[in-house]
């Protein structure tokens, strides 16, 4: 499975599982497809910041 903490990785139209910002406490999971990528940098530890296609934002924890 591809790594979400590297930009390269993650393309617009892909599906993924982010965590919400209200959710990184529980850790619970929005499947959705990408939309943008919001993070500038080649790498982040917590995850690539996106905004799916539901306008959602947060961070890729899975990729499929």
């Amino acid at each position: 499975m591809a790594d979400g903490t590297k930009r390269a990785n993650i393309k617009s139209g892909m599906s993924v599982a982010i965590v919400l910002k209200q959710d990184q406490e529980s850790g619970l999971l929005t499947d959705g497809i990408v939309r943008d990528i919001l993070t500038k940098s080649a790498t982040h530890p917590h995850g690539i910041k996106v905004r799916l296609m539901s306008r959602e934002v947060g961070r890729v924890k899975e990729i499929y």
